[in-house]
């Protein structure tokens, strides 16, 4: 068997493997979704009118507001949904069952990509949920063509797999599963800290260039201008950018971390 037959037949049969955890032991994901959904209900129906009033210059419109916020949640969404890749590959890492896969006859890399293709799927299902929850409270895409409606998609896949390879690196890095969770917090807080809930311009000056140059604003600005029909100017190819560039970042720690780690 070639190298490539191997590899896609072993990674496979680990995605196969991950997919099972995770529908044997739903809690994890399940907790973790619930933040954002949360997140959505809270600023729609406790602080929408509020929220809505600042931004269209003191007239309360929640409609306007869901349409805003649900962008920024989409992408929190896989900020938190990869926390629980994290927690999922330390498990392997110090439970001893990379040690026993070194020992067999499977193709190395194998382990992680199967963790990775599990994730940007679980990704994907919980932004589906997500939206679902967005589109019966009253979000709306009415003018978004059917091009707009696939690059939004490929934008959140591609966004999906940056932050995936990033909490894997996260993952082997961590000694067990607490740490390997609070080592992946910032990809649930970083969206707090970006134009998910308020414009950019309407934060204070000092805190503007935090919330602007971080992967998160760009990705949600360019979401924003598919869904919504708002000025994406060079959002896109910023957000594209981030997302290659975190890919990388976290392909090559990942790789480097797991062909070396004793554990």
């Amino acid at each position: 068997m070639s190298t490539l037959a191997l590899a896609l037949r072993d990674s496979s049969t680990m995605l196969r493997r991950n997919l099972l955890h995770a529908r044997r032991y739903p809690s994890l994901t399940l907790n973790l979704l619930l933040t954002p959904i949360m997140l959505l209900l809270l600023f729609v129906y406790i602080f929408g009118d509020t929220m809505s009033a600042g931004i269209g210059g003191g007239r309360p419109d929640r409609s306007a507001y869901v349409a805003f916020v649900v962008p920024g949640l989409l992408l929190m969404t896989i900020g938190s949904t990869v926390v629980g890749t994290a927690v999922s590959v330390c498990n392997d890492m110090t439970e001893g069952i990379i040690a026993r896969f070194r020992t067999m006859a499977i193709h190395r890399g194998s382990v992680i990509i199967g963790h990775v293709i599990g994730s940007v799927l679980q990704s994907v299902i919980s932004v589906v949920l997500v939206g679902a929850v967005a589109v019966a409270i009253g979000f709306r895409s009415t003018d978004a063509t059917l091009w707009e409606w696939l690059a939004a998609f490929g934008l959140l896949a591609l966004f999906a797999t940056a932050l995936t390879w990033i909490a894997v690196g996260m993952g082997l890095i961590s000694p067990n599963a607490e740490a390997a969770g609070n080592n992946a917090m910032p990809l649930i807080l970083l969206p707090l800290l970006s134009s998910t809930f308020v414009p950019i311009d309407a934060m204070p000056g000092w805190f503007q260039p935090i919330a602007r140059y971080q992967p998160f604003t760009p990705a949600i600005e360019t979401l924003r201008g598919l869904l919504l029909g708002t000025e994406i100017g060079a959002n896109g190819w910023l957000a594209i950018a981030w997302c290659l560039a975190l890919t990388v970042l976290g392909y090559l720690w990942s790789t480097k971390r797991f062909n070396h780690d004793p554990r």
